[in-house]
Formats: structure tokens, C-alpha cells, sequence
């Protein structure tokens, strides 16, 4: 039997839904014990899905200058899930799955009551190599915006060590790990899938509007300013939206005059199903991202992508079939590809890119 655990809300954003993913495929295979999550699935029972929150610790983000850094902000918020983890944990049972940075606390008690397999699941790419490109996004821009800080990496390595079995969800991932030194024997590669609810619609709009689409945390590791750039010298009708909230002041302090001297480009909150439907083209610019859900689901709505060679959804998309791949931080060949799929739209492809 397994228990999982994972700060992230069940099913909300993209570590949401890749923990509802491996709590499901537990499920169906008969392997749950119970799983500890800030939010559980309504319709699981307080012995199954077992909530856990950080909430009586919301002043430290509040009046502390926790708030000024997503750094210190991800490491503490994850730090203080992983001891609430620990207390909280029942065993012995044969397997713990627990997410990277969250989960060295919750492995030391794990062991301590006696379960067979510590499980990690690598959400992003090896650590230093998330770490490499945060600090060259910014340098090219100026702001940094990372949620990784050292004793974050720190406890991460030590995740790897302790770690029997590290599941990675893409290619780059793995070849990340790989390169690091991580044998290929704790490697475990498996495959997540979009929801079925992300379809292509039954209409679009056929107004000539050219438009482009991002969903996803609004910051400069996320190829924001990138994607502001390319599409800013793009001709009208076009307009960009952004379905996401951005974490820091100093992101909300450089978005600014973009919001105030571009009509064109709005920042829309809620459910990405319908403004996906909608889309010409969706634009992943990240500098790092170890998959990719929202591309997949743009995707699963028919709608092309152009995604950077820092994410694992590069392996899923074919050259002039449905979307490109181009080099990370590059705002011309980003602008290229945008301005291409403008002038030459793609035929909608209505299936799912994983079988």
C-alpha cells in the first residue's frame, strides 16, 4: 500500500494535478492507504484524503518579509507541510510517495516507522539545472522571480539521496538526472495525461483576431517577459491573454507598464478551458519547466504550441504538425514562430498529445 502527500491543492495548478494523477492511478490499482494534501478531494473521507494546511502560519507571509521574496516564501510554506507531513504520518505501509523540496522530513519519519520504498516525484527538472536557468532568466531581465533559494536546493539533494525511487515525467527530465550523476536504476519514467474535459470546442471565433495564449505562474522564470516582447511588435487585430497570478511585488512592479501601454495584452483569472478553446496559438516560453500540463491541454483543445527546449513538453510536439520548439529566451524566434502561425494557421488537431 502507498501513502501520498503533497502541499499543492488536489486537481488546482500544475503540481495539483499531477498529484491527482498518482493519487488516481494509486487508487485504481488498489494501492491507497490514504494521501495528506492541503486540499483533498471533496469527495474522499477524512481517512482517505487527510487534510493537512500551513493556514495558522498565514501571518508569516502577511506581516514578515516572507512576502517581498518567492523564494523564502516556497521554501518555508513547503518546509512547514513537510513537518505537519511527518507528525501526521501512520505506518507502517510499503510505500511513501512524497513531491521535491517537501518531503525529507516526511522520508526520515517514514523510515522510522518502518516503510519499505521512499518515493520521489520530480516535478521539474535536477535541481542545479532549474537553478542554472532561473539565474540566467535573471540576468536576462533583471528580476529574479525563483522559488528555489539554496537551503531549498540543499534539501532537495538530500531528497535525491534518501530517495529509492525518483519518478520523472518527461525526457528532459530523466536526461537531466542523468546528467547529474543520478543512475539510471532510480529512475522510474512514467506519463501524465490531460484532463478529458480539455477538447477542442465545436466553434471558434472568426472574427480575424489572431490570439495567443498563456496560462501558468506569471514570472520571469515562466518566460513572461519573453513572451511580452514577441508579441508586443506583432500587427494587429492580435491580442494576448494571460490566465495566472503573479507571485512577487517585483513582478507586479515590471508588469505594470506593460498592463497600462498595451490594450492588447490582459490578464484574465479563473478556469483557461474556454479562453484555450479560443486560441490561435498557445505560448509556453518557459526557461524551465520539467513538463508542461497547460501546453498538453492546449493541445488536447486542438490548439497549437510553441514551447521552449527547457520543458518536457518538447518531446510531444512535431515541427509544423501542431507547434514548435524554440530555443529558451529567444524573443525573435519566439516572435517568429508567433508571427508564422499568424500568417499560416494551423489545421485544428482535435487529440490528446499523450495516447
Amino acid at each position: 500500500m502507498r501513502v501520498l502527500a503533497c502541499h499543492s491543492p488536489y486537481g488546482q495548478g500544475g503540481v495539483g494535478q499531477h498529484f491527482a494523477h498518482l493519487v488516481e492511478e494509486t487508487r485504481a490499482d488498489g494501492e491507497l492507504a490514504y494521501y495528506l494534501n492541503a486540499a483533498p478531494h471533496t469527495d474522499d473521507a477524512p481517512a482517505t484524503g487527510r487534510r493537512l494546511s500551513a493556514a495558522p502560519f498565514g501571518w508569516l507571509y502577511r506581516w514578515t518579509p516572507l512576502r517581498y521574496s518567492a523564494g523564502w516564501a516556497s521554501y518555508v510554506q513547503n518546509d512547514l507541510f513537510d513537518r505537519r507531513v511527518a507528525a501526521g504520518l501512520e505506518g507502517p505501509h510499503e510505500r511513501f510517495m512524497g513531491f521535491v523540496g517537501q518531503s525529507l522530513r516526511s522520508f526520515r519519519r517514514a523510515e522510522a516507522l518502518g516503510f519499505e520504498t521512499l518515493e520521489l516525484v520530480a516535478v521539474n527538472s535536477h535541481v542545479d539545472n532549474v537553478r542554472r536557468l532561473h539565474d540566467r532568466a535573471a540576468e536576462d531581465w533583471g528580476v529574479d522571480s525563483s522559488w528555489l533559494n539554496e537551503p531549498h536546493r540543499r534539501k532537495t539533494l538530500a531528497e535525491y539521496e534518501r530517495a529509492d525511487r525518483i519518478y520523472v515525467h518527461s525526457d528532459y527530465t530523466r536526461q537531466s538526472f542523468l546528467d547529474a550523476g543520478i543512475p539510471a536504476s532510480k529512475l522510474e519514467r512514467t506519463y501524465l495525461r490531460p484532463h478529458p474535459r480539455f477538447r477542442p470546442a465545436a466553434g471558434r471565433p472568426d472574427d480575424g483576431v489572431f490570439r495567443v495564449v498563456y496560462v501558468g505562474r506569471v514570472d520571469v522564470t515562466k518566460g513572461i517577459p519573453v513572451l511580452l516582447e514577441a508579441f508586443s511588435t506583432l500587427p494587429d487585430p492580435a491580442e494576448l491573454t494571460i490566465v495566472g497570478g503573479w507571485p512577487t511585488r517585483k513582478m507586479r512592479r515590471f508588469l505594470a507598464p506593460w498592463i497600462e501601454e498595451h490594450p492588447r495584452i490582459r490578464f484574465a483569472p479563473g478556469d483557461p478551458l474556454l479562453v484555450l478553446q479560443a486560441a490561435d496559438v498557445f505560448a509556453h516560453p518557459s526557461y524551465e519547466d520539467g513538463f508542461g500540463y497547460a501546453p498538453m491541454e492546449a493541445m488536447a483543445c486542438g490548439v497549437p504550441v510553441v514551447v521552449t527546449e527547457d520543458t518536457g513538453m518538447k518531446e510531444y510536439v512535431t515541427d509544423g504538425v501542431d507547434g514548435y520548439v524554440v530555443p529558451t529566451g529567444d524573443v525573435a524566434a519566439l516572435r517568429d514562430r508567433l508571427d508564422h502561425l499568424r500568417r499560416h494557421p494551423m489545421a485544428p488537431f482535435p487529440h490528446s498529445p499523450v495516447a
